[in-house]
Protein backbone atom coordinates (compact mmCIF):
# COMPACT_ATOMS: atom_id res chain seq x y z
CA UNK A 1 0.00 0.00 0.00
CA UNK A 2 1.39 3.71 -1.18
CA UNK A 3 0.29 6.69 -0.80
CA UNK A 4 0.89 7.83 -4.44
CA UNK A 5 1.52 11.69 -5.69
CA UNK A 6 0.66 13.25 -8.59
CA UNK A 7 4.05 14.43 -10.66
CA UNK A 8 2.07 17.21 -12.36
CA UNK A 9 0.12 18.72 -9.49
CA UNK A 10 2.33 17.57 -5.96
CA UNK A 11 -0.96 16.24 -4.63
CA UNK A 12 -0.83 12.96 -2.29
CA UNK A 13 -3.95 10.35 -2.23
CA UNK A 14 -5.18 8.11 0.05
CA UNK A 15 -3.22 5.05 1.39
CA UNK A 16 -3.91 2.38 -1.95
CA UNK A 17 -2.39 -0.88 -3.40
CA UNK A 18 -2.16 0.97 -6.96
CA UNK A 19 -2.61 4.61 -8.38
CA UNK A 20 -5.50 6.27 -8.58
CA UNK A 21 -6.79 6.08 -12.28
CA UNK A 22 -6.29 10.11 -12.88
CA UNK A 23 -5.56 12.90 -10.79
CA UNK A 24 -8.55 14.89 -10.13
CA UNK A 25 -7.19 17.88 -9.19
CA UNK A 26 -5.38 18.28 -12.44
CA UNK A 27 -8.33 16.48 -14.41
CA UNK A 28 -10.32 19.75 -14.75
CA UNK A 29 -9.93 23.69 -16.38
CA UNK A 30 -8.22 24.50 -14.02
CA UNK A 31 -5.03 22.19 -13.91
CA UNK A 32 -3.70 19.95 -17.23
CA UNK A 33 -3.15 16.72 -17.52
CA UNK A 34 0.83 16.41 -18.59
CA UNK A 35 0.31 15.43 -22.16
CA UNK A 36 2.58 12.45 -21.89
CA UNK A 37 0.19 10.76 -19.42
CA UNK A 38 -0.49 10.80 -16.13
CA UNK A 39 2.54 9.87 -13.84
CA UNK A 40 2.41 9.38 -9.69
CA UNK A 41 5.65 8.40 -7.43
CA UNK A 42 5.51 8.70 -4.05
CA UNK A 43 7.03 10.81 -0.94
CA UNK A 44 9.54 7.55 -0.09
CA UNK A 45 10.79 7.51 -3.58
CA UNK A 46 11.25 11.12 -3.88
CA UNK A 47 13.31 11.10 -0.56
CA UNK A 48 15.57 7.56 -1.05
CA UNK A 49 16.14 9.08 -4.99
CA UNK A 50 18.84 11.75 -3.37
CA UNK A 51 17.42 14.44 -6.42
CA UNK A 52 15.44 16.83 -4.08
CA UNK A 53 15.88 18.70 -0.87
CA UNK A 54 14.13 22.15 0.30
CA UNK A 55 16.00 25.65 0.30
CA UNK A 56 14.81 27.37 3.40
CA UNK A 57 15.10 31.31 3.33
CA UNK A 58 15.12 33.88 5.37
CA UNK A 59 12.29 36.74 3.66
CA UNK A 60 12.24 39.33 6.70
CA UNK A 61 11.62 39.39 10.50
CA UNK A 62 9.33 36.70 11.43
CA UNK A 63 9.06 35.28 7.88
CA UNK A 64 10.93 32.28 5.84
CA UNK A 65 10.01 30.47 2.95
CA UNK A 66 10.82 27.16 1.83
CA UNK A 67 10.87 25.77 -1.71
CA UNK A 68 11.95 22.60 -3.27
CA UNK A 69 14.81 21.85 -5.52
CA UNK A 70 14.90 21.49 -8.36
CA UNK A 71 11.52 22.44 -9.04
CA UNK A 72 8.55 19.40 -8.10
CA UNK A 73 4.86 19.77 -10.11
CA UNK A 74 3.55 23.30 -9.59
CA UNK A 75 6.71 24.69 -7.80
CA UNK A 76 5.13 26.53 -5.27
CA UNK A 77 7.01 28.16 -2.37
CA UNK A 78 5.70 27.65 1.19
CA UNK A 79 6.51 30.33 3.86
CA UNK A 80 6.24 30.00 7.98
CA UNK A 81 4.57 33.20 9.61
CA UNK A 82 6.42 33.98 13.08
CA UNK A 83 4.70 36.07 15.56
CA UNK A 84 5.24 36.42 19.43
CA UNK A 85 3.31 33.32 20.38
CA UNK A 86 2.88 31.36 17.41
CA UNK A 87 4.09 29.92 13.82
CA UNK A 88 1.75 29.36 10.42
CA UNK A 89 2.67 27.58 7.68
CA UNK A 90 0.74 29.14 4.99
CA UNK A 91 0.36 26.95 2.25
CA UNK A 92 2.53 23.28 1.41
CA UNK A 93 4.96 21.75 -0.64
CA UNK A 94 4.90 17.97 -1.54
CA UNK A 95 8.20 17.26 -0.58
CA UNK A 96 9.56 16.40 3.18
CA UNK A 97 12.50 14.65 4.84
CA UNK A 98 14.55 14.36 7.98
CA UNK A 99 16.77 17.28 7.08
CA UNK A 100 13.12 19.46 6.31
CA UNK A 101 11.46 18.95 9.46
CA UNK A 102 14.94 19.51 11.47
CA UNK A 103 15.32 23.10 9.78
CA UNK A 104 11.25 23.86 10.95
CA UNK A 105 12.45 22.69 14.58
CA UNK A 106 15.10 24.73 14.57
CA UNK A 107 13.38 27.61 13.90
CA UNK A 108 11.00 26.93 16.74
CA UNK A 109 8.31 24.71 15.08
CA UNK A 110 4.62 25.65 14.05
CA UNK A 111 1.44 25.80 15.58
CA UNK A 112 -0.65 24.88 12.60
CA UNK A 113 -1.17 25.21 8.56
CA UNK A 114 -3.20 27.02 6.91
CA UNK A 115 -4.07 26.54 2.93
CA UNK A 116 -4.94 29.43 0.14
CA UNK A 117 -6.60 26.56 -2.19
CA UNK A 118 -6.52 23.09 -3.42
CA UNK A 119 -3.05 23.25 -5.70
CA UNK A 120 -0.91 23.22 -2.82
CA UNK A 121 -2.69 20.71 -0.77
CA UNK A 122 0.37 18.16 -2.03
CA UNK A 123 1.44 16.56 1.25
CA UNK A 124 0.08 18.61 3.69
CA UNK A 125 -1.81 15.38 6.07
CA UNK A 126 2.19 14.25 5.99
CA UNK A 127 3.33 17.74 7.76
CA UNK A 128 0.12 17.65 9.73
CA UNK A 129 0.99 14.36 10.96
CA UNK A 130 4.57 14.42 11.64
CA UNK A 131 4.54 17.99 13.41
CA UNK A 132 1.07 17.01 14.74
CA UNK A 133 -1.00 20.62 14.08
CA UNK A 134 -4.25 21.23 12.38
CA UNK A 135 -4.42 22.56 9.01
CA UNK A 136 -7.02 24.88 8.44
CA UNK A 137 -9.02 24.78 4.72
CA UNK A 138 -12.45 26.57 3.44
CA UNK A 139 -15.25 24.71 3.73
CA UNK A 140 -16.33 25.07 0.16
CA UNK A 141 -13.08 23.37 -0.83
CA UNK A 142 -13.67 20.21 0.84
CA UNK A 143 -14.18 18.04 -2.05
CA UNK A 144 -10.69 19.18 -3.29
CA UNK A 145 -8.99 17.10 -0.45
CA UNK A 146 -7.57 13.61 -1.46
CA UNK A 147 -6.18 12.31 1.29
CA UNK A 148 -8.88 13.10 4.70
CA UNK A 149 -7.44 13.01 8.01
CA UNK A 150 -8.78 14.12 11.15
CA UNK A 151 -6.08 17.08 11.61
CA UNK A 152 -8.27 18.67 8.73
CA UNK A 153 -10.03 21.62 9.98
CA UNK A 154 -12.98 22.85 7.46
CA UNK A 155 -13.87 26.31 8.31
CA UNK A 156 -16.68 28.57 7.38
CA UNK A 157 -17.80 32.45 6.41
CA UNK A 158 -15.75 34.71 4.79
CA UNK A 159 -13.46 35.24 8.00
CA UNK A 160 -11.40 33.60 10.78
CA UNK A 161 -8.85 34.42 13.45
CA UNK A 162 -6.02 32.66 13.76
CA UNK A 163 -3.99 34.47 16.21
CA UNK A 164 -3.33 38.36 16.94
CA UNK A 165 -2.60 40.27 14.20
CA UNK A 166 -3.33 36.93 11.65
CA UNK A 167 -6.21 36.02 10.03
CA UNK A 168 -7.98 34.26 7.24
CA UNK A 169 -9.80 35.60 4.27
CA UNK A 170 -12.07 33.82 1.97
CA UNK A 171 -11.85 35.66 -1.19
CA UNK A 172 -13.32 33.04 -3.62
CA UNK A 173 -11.98 33.64 -7.34
CA UNK A 174 -9.68 30.72 -8.65
CA UNK A 175 -11.00 28.73 -5.90
CA UNK A 176 -14.76 29.04 -4.05
CA UNK A 177 -12.78 28.89 -1.08
CA UNK A 178 -9.84 30.46 -2.39
CA UNK A 179 -8.16 32.39 0.89
CA UNK A 180 -5.50 34.74 1.59
CA UNK A 181 -3.85 35.40 4.93
CA UNK A 182 -2.99 38.41 6.42
CA UNK A 183 -0.66 39.66 8.74
CA UNK A 184 -1.66 42.84 10.07
CA UNK A 185 2.02 43.60 12.07
CA UNK A 186 3.90 42.37 9.28
CA UNK A 187 6.44 44.50 7.64
CA UNK A 188 7.05 46.92 10.54
CA UNK A 189 3.42 46.55 11.44
CA UNK A 190 2.42 47.97 7.63
CA UNK A 191 0.88 44.92 6.84
CA UNK A 192 1.38 41.82 4.58
CA UNK A 193 -0.92 39.60 2.75
CA UNK A 194 0.14 36.90 1.50
CA UNK A 195 -2.20 35.38 -1.48
CA UNK A 196 -0.74 32.01 -3.17
CA UNK A 197 -2.07 32.79 -6.59
CA UNK A 198 -5.84 33.88 -5.30
CA UNK A 199 -4.26 37.47 -5.98
CA UNK A 200 -1.28 36.83 -8.01
CA UNK A 201 2.07 39.02 -8.37
CA UNK A 202 2.86 38.84 -12.16
CA UNK A 203 5.94 39.29 -13.93
CA UNK A 204 5.91 43.15 -13.43
CA UNK A 205 6.07 43.30 -9.82
CA UNK A 206 4.26 46.60 -9.63
CA UNK A 207 1.03 44.74 -10.90
CA UNK A 208 -0.95 41.69 -9.62
CA UNK A 209 -3.81 39.63 -11.45
CA UNK A 210 -6.39 37.53 -11.22
CA UNK A 211 -7.48 33.96 -12.95
CA UNK A 212 -9.86 31.12 -13.13
CA UNK A 213 -7.04 29.19 -14.68
CA UNK A 214 -3.49 30.32 -14.94
CA UNK A 215 -2.19 27.23 -16.92
CA UNK A 216 -5.45 27.43 -19.25
CA UNK A 217 -5.68 31.03 -18.88
CA UNK A 218 -9.45 31.62 -17.91
CA UNK A 219 -9.54 34.93 -16.41
CA UNK A 220 -12.42 35.51 -14.05
CA UNK A 221 -15.19 37.91 -14.42
CA UNK A 222 -14.87 41.54 -13.97
CA UNK A 223 -17.66 41.30 -10.84
CA UNK A 224 -15.93 39.05 -9.11
CA UNK A 225 -12.42 40.65 -9.54
CA UNK A 226 -14.04 43.78 -8.28
CA UNK A 227 -15.23 42.43 -5.51
CA UNK A 228 -12.42 41.08 -4.74
CA UNK A 229 -10.96 44.57 -4.79
CA UNK A 230 -13.50 45.65 -2.24
CA UNK A 231 -13.00 42.83 0.10
CA UNK A 232 -9.02 43.58 0.11
CA UNK A 233 -9.31 47.35 0.20
CA UNK A 234 -10.64 47.29 3.97
CA UNK A 235 -7.42 45.51 4.52
CA UNK A 236 -4.18 46.90 5.77
CA UNK A 237 -1.35 46.16 3.92
CA UNK A 238 1.89 47.36 1.97
CA UNK A 239 3.75 44.37 0.93
CA UNK A 240 2.18 41.25 -1.06
CA UNK A 241 4.07 37.88 -0.91
CA UNK A 242 2.43 35.29 -3.87
CA UNK A 243 2.99 31.35 -4.12
CA UNK A 244 6.11 31.56 -6.31
CA UNK A 245 8.72 33.79 -4.49
CA UNK A 246 7.17 37.39 -6.02
CA UNK A 247 6.70 40.50 -3.70
CA UNK A 248 5.76 43.64 -4.24
CA UNK A 249 7.35 45.22 -1.51
CA UNK A 250 5.93 48.54 -0.49
CA UNK A 251 2.42 49.78 -1.75
CA UNK A 252 0.77 46.62 -2.72
CA UNK A 253 -2.36 47.84 -1.40
CA UNK A 254 -2.37 50.70 -4.40
CA UNK A 255 -1.06 47.80 -6.34
CA UNK A 256 -3.74 45.96 -6.13
CA UNK A 257 -6.47 49.02 -6.72
CA UNK A 258 -5.13 50.03 -10.08
CA UNK A 259 -4.52 46.27 -10.92
CA UNK A 260 -8.52 45.56 -10.23
CA UNK A 261 -9.20 48.97 -12.21
CA UNK A 262 -6.51 47.48 -15.65
CA UNK A 263 -8.43 44.08 -15.38
CA UNK A 264 -12.34 45.31 -15.19
CA UNK A 265 -11.11 47.41 -18.24
CA UNK A 266 -9.67 45.39 -20.36
CA UNK A 267 -12.38 42.81 -19.79
CA UNK A 268 -14.87 45.82 -20.81
CA UNK A 269 -12.85 46.58 -23.80
CA UNK A 270 -11.80 49.76 -22.53
CA UNK A 271 -7.62 49.47 -21.88
CA UNK A 272 -6.71 49.22 -25.72
CA UNK A 273 -7.81 48.77 -29.10
CA UNK A 274 -6.31 45.52 -30.86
Amino acid sequence: MSKFICTTCGTQYTESESPPDECQICNEERQYVNPNGQSWTTLEEMTHSGTFRNEFLYEEDGLYSVTTTPRFAIGQTAYVVKTNDFSLLWDCITYMDDETLRAVRREGGINAMALSHPHYYSTQVEWAETLDVPIYIHEADRKWVMRPNWHIQFWSGDVLKLSEGLTLHRLGGHFEGGTVLHWEHGYNDNGILLTGDIIQVVADMRWVSFMYSYPNLIPLPARKVAEIGNRVSALKFKRIYNAFHRVIRDEADEAVKRSVDRYIAALEGRLFNT
